[in-house]
């Protein structure tokens, strides 16, 4: 299975052997569990964890609590759903998480549900972290030097880009693993200066622990992003796959073994991270921490500098994993026998999520127009990409909206449900029954609430179309609430609040 498969099973040609093994996700099969554990911990503690004060803020201590707790669950469980599919078919191996989509809901409708959503993710993810990186770099030369001159935001997102253009340019995943332990190593440390910090200062002088709206409109949009925003901290799954790719497996000694160990390791600590910070800067705060809580604390100046320095080394790690895992365009345009395919190869936080785009562009300059792999292409299509990044991200430098937007849109889908959804529809003995997936998806009604077992008793008329539109109209305010909050009469209030409760 070394190759992605059992070499009885292995169907490829030396040409597409050549061709995977120049691919970023399945170039390097050596990696051990502990670079699963790394490699989930970069994807998953990035900038998220930053707002999680503020979204207690807009849901209150109890609902708060229980929305962080009940995803923290869910989440490690359609992990766990993800890894054990990893191999659910003898001899193959799904690097990818357009691979897995195909082959639970069809190679064509796959491709659709998955490839849009998770384009979203992987793209709208760099962005985020180029916003972050860059604000996080202008906040660091505020704190250390007070009195210089200020400088716009956009300059300081082209200082955090330069490194992009150099660091875009590693192989593989496992060539960035030095990068994605660097970073996991800085979302603990910074996740720690933020609570510890908080605790430190105390809960503020006629502290607030109402909603931070005061409008039933306010609260309702207020709550929305909230949910986003908790939605965007438990990202990650996207990349799943493609670091599970890199674990070596034998029949003997599948992949699922290291790989769940290394995740569970990575949620230990992300249960270090998330809860302290968000249960300590929403007590320090209450409704009037900023949607970065790095910016409401001011003293000691030098410790939020490293904190701040600290956000940027792990932000750079992020990216490039998630850009090297996105080849999608590789399956979504090459045909064969008049099927569609998807096809990418590879994935630190802005390089962890990187790494898969840069692998779909590839995949599909190689596959489907015939290009010769080569250093030239691969400089070509990584350069162009942080470029691209890089001016939208100037172009749109809000980082609480976007991060609301992206975790509601794409990000809760695909962590939340449509994990659950493969696993049914995937199942081994499911798959004799035709669920009508030809023009829109049909969800299995128990998906959510019935244990697995259900899977294997799926009837014919247990398909009800009303949950399709109950889960967009989800999607849709949560991808609409960072923008409809405008509304909120207090918002401007709010800030002046918040602006006196730091300069004090």
């Amino acid at each position: 299975m070394e190759s992605g498969g059992d070499s009885k099973f292995d169907t490829r040609t030396s040409e597409e052997k050549a061709i995977d093994e120049w691919l970023p996700v399945t170039s390097s099969r050596n990696a051990k569990w502990w670079y699963s554990a790394f490699h989930n911990v970069t994807a998953m503690v990035g900038a998220g964890v930053l707002s999680l004060p503020y979204a207690l803020s807009q849901l209150g201590w109890g609902f708060g609590i229980t929305v962080l707790v009940m995803s923290w669950v869910i989440t490690l469980y359609t992990l766990w759903q993800m890894v054990e599919m990893h191999e659910v078919v003898p001899g193959r191996r799904f690097d990818r998480y357009h691979e897995l989509g195909q082959y639970a809901f069809g190679e064509r409708l796959g491709l659709y549900v998955v490839v849009p959503q998770q384009l979203v993710v992987e793209v709208g993810t760099c962005i985020v972290y180029m916003v972050t990186g860059g604000k996080s770099l202008q906040k660091f030369q505020q704190s250390i030097c007070p009195n210089c001159r200020p400088m716009r935001t956009t300059y300081f997102i082209l200082i955090f880009s330069s490194v992009h253009f150099v660091l875009a340019h590693l192989p593989n995943l496992n060539s960035i693993s030095g990068v994605s332990l660097a970073a996991a190593v800085m979302s603990l440390s910074y996740s720690m200066i933020a609570w510890v910090a908080a605790w430190n200062r105390g809960a503020h002088e006629g502290v607030d622990y109402s909603l931070r709206s005061k409008t039933a409109i306010g609260q309702m949009f207020g709550m929305f992003s909230a949910l986003g925003d908790v939605a965007f901290a438990y990202a990650g799954h996207n990349v799943v796959l493609e670091i599970q790719a890199t674990i070596p497996s034998t029949p003997e000694k599948p992949s699922k073994g290291p790989m769940w160990l290394g995740c569970v390791v990575a949620y230990i600590i992300v249960a270090i991270c998330y809860f302290p910070v968000a249960i300590v800067g929403y007590y320090a705060f209450g409704n009037l921490v900023d949607d970065n809580i790095l910016i409401t604390l001011e003293h000691p100046a030098w410790l939020i500098a490293t904190a701040n320095m600290f956000v940027i080394i792990h932000v750079i790690g992020g990216y490039q994993v998630q850009l090297q895992s996105t080849d999608l365009l590789g399956y979504i345009l090459v045909p064969k026998s008049n099927i569609f395919f998807l096809s990418w190869d590879g994935p630190n936080t802005f390089q962890l999520f990187s790494m898969p785009v840069y692998d779909m562009i590839e995949t599909y300059l190689v596959k489907s127009k015939k290009f010769k792999p080569s250093n030239a292409l691969r400089f070509v299509v990584r350069t162009t990409f942080v470029a691209i990044t890089t001016f939208v991200a100037i172009t749109i430098p809000f980082f609480g909206g976007l991060l609301g937007f992206f975790g509601g849109f794409a990000l809760a889908p695909t962590t939340y449900y449509v994990t659950s959804l493969h696993h049914l529809a995937g199942d081994q003995e499911t798959q004799k029954v035709e669920p009508k997936l030809v023009h829109k998806l049909d969800l299995h009604r128990n998906w959510c609430y019935i244990d697995d077992r259900s899977s294997h008793r799926r009837s014919k008329v247990d398909h009800y179309v009303g949950w399709e539109l109950q889960i967009f109209l989800v999607n849709f305010h949560l991808s609409l609430s960072p923008i409809l909050d405008i509304v909120d009469d207090d918002h401007e209030e709010d800030e002046v609040r918040s602006q006196k409760v730091r300069e004090e």
